[in-house]
């Protein structure tokens, strides 16, 4: 599971062992019934660029401890950025203070499924730290990519940019704990834009390079092949403002995982977290139609579908050695044969959901920030014998193929949704036909996965994902990685944009 690298010197150099012996002892002094210390260093750099021209490039580090504590059944949290051992007291202290506070409005007392101790280290897989690349060279990739889109026929703009993380963390528990651990994500993108001068009307198309979790080498190793999607995006721009617009009505979609992974996250990732399921999260981020009685019962889709919440898949976003409550790394169904079988959880959302464990689950986006549950890399499983592609378009008489994300809208009980994409094909007698436009597909969550007829092969299957999920009041971002075939769904609703924009 480790990489062949340990966490860097510097953070290690910390005074991680007398901050833990600090908080936790005085925690334990106060009466606390658990306790738990994590000291994170976050490294994140922002490089963007309009028309081949540096627009901005930014740096940020954040670097806190904080401590966290059940007292008397009722969580207490404090952060602080001093790292000594008597602001690791003070911490503990005023996290029992709040705890004592919190405690005449909790409705619930805090039970954690119990976890074994853990001792190591982690390290995510990746080969070149970007934050060891200097910026110049950096920046002088990113031009020259933007110059080659820059210079063909058509595109009028390019944005383009570049965003890495490096993040460190030390966890430390009452209950013996002790792990550190350090993951690196990139996420290039390059947009190319044309405009249309008689009727102003413009046109945008994007790079499918997903976000993931490994070093600069993504840019530079050949394993993605940049310099053939970046040759193509003008071509395929200029198809696509002469493409006509969609006829709408039902059809069945082929549709590529660089679109299908935002499907997953949306309708399957979200809405089996348990705590949503519950109602814990229905003033904000909203509830789930997936609900716990429905567990083992509810048909989520067609016999095709098994979806599994994974935290341990090489260079995903949500790759971790532990979680933030000290959980060991996992891997779980969450539907199985089309069947609603498993939800994502964190320690204390383990017990109200009658599970003896947790799957490791929890996840703060800063020292500053409590642990919330937040999203495993949830992934649709390819099937071992699955056709490839051209496999599958072949077996559709009338379609649409859909490819790359864009925009979607979806309830806050992740049951109605619609997506767009970035390029659609016509699909006739089992061939691509040329771009359509205008295109957006809508169904409900159980219908769309119900319609699922056919599932690629592994050939099919990639990695999607997004820095940036939103949830939890103070609201945190978590990165995180869908996996998913190319796949089948049979006789969805195609809606036209225009004619339902009223355009």
């Amino acid at each position: 599971m480790a990489a062949p690298r340990d966490v860097d010197e510097s953070f290690l150099a910390l005074p991680l062992s007398a901050l833990t012996e600090a908080a936790l002892t005085r925690a334990v002094d106060l009466g606390c019934e658990h306790a738990d210390l994590r000291v994170e260093r976050i490294r994140t750099q922002a490089i963007s660029l309009r028309d081949a021209r540096l627009e901005a490039l930014t740096d940020g580090e954040d670097l806190g401890l904080a401590v966290r504590v059940v007292h008397e059944g009722t969580w207490g949290f404090a952060a602080g950025v001093v790292l000594t051992a008597a602001e690791a007291v003070r911490l503990a202290e005023q996290a029992v203070a709040v705890a004592k506070v919190s405690a005449a409005v909790a409705s619930d007392r805090v039970e954690l499924a119990p976890e074994p101790p853990h001792e190591g280290a982690w390290v995510s897989a990746y080969d070149v730290d970007p934050f060891g690349v200097p910026d110049a060279e950096k920046t002088a990739l990113l031009t020259e990519w933007s110059e080659r889109l820059m210079a063909a026929d058509g595109v009028e703009h390019v944005q383009s940019g570049c965003t890495h993380v490096k993040e460190q963390k030390y966890y430390a528990d009452t209950a013996g704990t002790r792990t550190r651990q350090q993951r690196v994500r990139i996420h290039p993108e390059f947009t190319a834009l044309t405009v249309d001068r008689t009727t102003g009307a413009f046109e945008s198309m994007r790079t499918l390079a997903p976000p993931v979790g490994r070093g600069w080498e993504y840019l530079t190793d050949g394993r993605w092949d940049w310099g053939a999607e970046l040759a193509q995006i003008p071509e395929l721009l200029r198809e696509k403002t002469k493409a006509p617009s969609v006829e709408p009505g039902r059809y069945d979609l082929v549709v590529d995982p660089s679109n299908l992974w935002l499907v997953v996250h949306e309708s399957v990732g979200h809405a089996t977290e348990l705590d949503r399921a519950l109602g814990y999260e229905a003033a904000y981020a909203g509830t789930s139609f997936a609900t716990v009685d429905q567990l083992g019962s509810l048909r989520y889709g067609s016999e095709l579908m098994h979806v599994t919440g994974d935290r341990v898949v090489e260079q995903g976003l949500s790759t971790i050695g532990w979680d933030d409550e000290g959980i060991e790394a996992q891997r779980w169904d969450i539907v199985r044969d089309g069947v609603l079988v498993g939800y994502q959880v964190d320690r204390n959302t383990a017990r109200l959901g009658g599970m003896a464990r947790s799957n490791g689950c929890a996840f703060a986006d800063s020292p500053r920030h409590v642990p919330v549950q937040r999203m495993a890399n949830v992934s649709l499983q390819p099937a071992p014998d699955g056709p490839d592609l051209d496999g599958l378009i072949g077996g559709v008489e009338r379609g649409v193929y859909v490819v790359g994300d864009k925009s979607w809208s979806i309830d806050m009980q992740r049951y109605n949704f619609q997506f767009t994409g970035q390029r659609f094909y016509r699909i006739e007698g089992g061939r691509l036909a040329g771009q359509l436009r205008d295109v957006a597909y809508q169904a409900t969550t159980t219908d769309f996965w119900g319609s699922m007829r056919a599932v690629g092969g592994p050939s099919t299957y990639r990695l999607g994902g997004a820095f940036n999920c939103g949830k939890a009041q103070p609201g945190q971002v978590a990165p995180v990685s869908h996996g998913c075939p190319a796949a089948v769904f049979e006789g969805v609703s195609i809606l036209n944009t225009v004619q339902e924009g009223g355009r």
